[in-house]
């Protein structure tokens, strides 16, 4: 499995933990260890200029997903087939008022959007109620269980 990281800001964040992440999400989904996703950390600037290009609204965003090969999630005994998953874009400037607002650190908050936008690239949504409720109980398992198995890994800065 690929998983690259640019940090395209100033931002200093765990990017080991982000990779650690990503990891750990596409195992419990199932996904083939071939697959390819990229998380590119980028500044307000920026992110406006994504936001407005591909969702045609105005304003900088906190994540991004640009799927690729339009995988799913697999199953224990079917993994999702090799292949190229897509970007995760973030914006750790947006990203650290959101995490001042809900009054945790800016580590938490950016471990929430890297798992958001992957569950994006595996083609969840939350534009409907019945699609939000699986998409974020999902999101939530999936953060709970990282931070109990990552609780003691060194490194870990939150």
């Amino acid at each position: 499995m690929a998983i690259d990281l640019l940090n395209e800001t100033d931002a200093s964040v765990d990017e080991a933990q982000l990779v650690r992440l990503v990891a750990f999400d596409l195992e419990r989904l199932f996904v083939h260890p071939d697959a390819d996703v990229s998380i590119v950390l980028v500044d307000v600037a920026a992110m406006e200029q994504l936001h407005v290009q591909w969702m045609d609204e105005p304003g900088p965003t906190d994540v991004l997903s640009f799927p690729m090969d339009e995988l799913r999630p697999g199953v224990q005994d079917r993994v999702t087939p090799a292949g190229l998953l897509g970007d995760i874009v973030l914006c750790p400037e947006v990203a650290q008022q959101q995490a001042i607002e809900a009054g945790h650190s800016l580590m938490t908050e950016l471990r929430l959007l890297t798992t958001h936008g992957l569950l994006h690239l595996l083609g969840f949504d939350h534009a409907e109620p019945s699609e939000r409720d699986e998409m974020f109980q999902l999101q939530d398992r999936l953060l709970a269980a990282f931070e109990e198995r990552d609780a003691g890994a060194p490194g870990r800065a939150d």
